[in-house]
């Protein structure tokens, strides 16, 4: 597993992280307990070295499972917080929530320092408050965490955060979702922030196997994700990928991964496999070493998206 510097944190994380939304079962679906443990030991016996996670999934129960499974001395966690489930589901940011939030958070992943601590998903305007960062600062000065960041659900987001001095940003970046990490790219090289790439698959819908008519189901997110003609135009675009196929990229799934690994932007692309045979699937498609995509394959591919209306956003 080839490993890469999280921006200048001086934090050396594995390319690919596992990602456990989707193992905690909120995101798709239920996932039997023995599956989603065999699949965080498989991540770690194949080198993977970072861990995403969030206080919310499953109540904290993914946090959990981390916590006991893990060995402390050869992972990472990224744990994000900011969601408060007691009663209706709300955003807080203020200090005195997060500071507690971080207390169960760390008592469930049974570390005394956690090594990511990102603010998970603040609207704009909850930025413009300095309470969270200063805590994030503190709790950094105590040793308390390694680095501190912002999951960021858009670019004004992401760079206001940029701003306040965050040191990792987590953001969904893929072949069809690229336009906001690309207008970040400079911002995050001479600012030194890591990126953790976060849907890499579009939810799956990047690798390539869903027809027009798919229909998704609650608690399956998906099913208020698109509606029917999104949906649909998604799933013609797909074939925009396929000029990228052939020779080391057998798979559409591979196009998409490799062509988030191909951006040196990229800290660590966060996988969300939901059983043991999708993850090793993913870790084959990534490829063994760069570059992951050749540049007249990458530049193929972009003049194919382009083509099909594909915008990046």
């Amino acid at each position: 597993m080839r490993k890469r510097q999280l921006g200048k944190t001086g934090i050396e994380v594995s390319e690919l992280a596992l990602g456990t939304w989707g193992l905690s079962g909120d995101a798709y679906g239920p996932v039997p307990e023995a599956e989603a443990d065999r699949t965080i030991d498989r991540a770690v016996a194949l080198g993977i070295t970072l861990f995403d996670t969030a206080d919310v999934y499953a109540q904290g129960g993914m946090e959990r499972k981390l916590g006991k499974r893990l060995p402390a001395q050869r992972t990472m966690v990224v744990t994000k917080l900011g969601t408060n489930l007691d009663g209706y589901p709300e955003k807080n940011f203020t200090s005195q929530y997060l500071y507690t939030a971080f207390e169960r958070a760390q008592d469930r992943l049974k570390r005394d320092c956690v090594d990511i601590v990102l603010l998970h998903n603040p609207s704009l305007a909850s930025l413009d408050n300095d309470e969270a960062f200063t805590l994030m600062k503190r709790l950094k000065s105590e040793a308390r965490i390694r680095a501190w960041g912002v999951s960021a659900g858009s670019y004004e987001v992401a760079e206001k955060a940029i701003d306040k001095g965050c040191e990792v940003l987590e953001m969904a970046y893929n072949c069809f979702l690229f336009r906001d990490v690309k207008k970040l790219a400079v911002k995050l090289r001479t600012e030194g922030v890591g990126l953790l790439a976060r849907s890499v698959l579009g939810y799956g819908l990047l690798a390539g196997h869903w027809t027009a008519e798919r229909e998704f189901y609650p608690p399956d997110h998906r099913a208020d994700r698109w509606n029917q003609d999104e949906l649909r135009r998604r799933v013609e675009q797909i074939d925009a990928m396929r000029a990228a196929l052939g020779g080391p990229v057998p798979t559409l799934r591979s196009v998409a991964l490799r062509y988030v690994l191909q951006n040196e932007r990229v800290s660590a692309a966060v996988l969300g496999p939901r059983n043991v045979t999708q993850l090793d699937q993913l870790v084959r498609d990534a490829g063994r070493m760069p570059p992951y995509l050749y540049p007249p394959t990458m530049a193929k591919l972009e003049a194919a998206l382009l083509a099909h209306g594909v915008t990046g956003e």
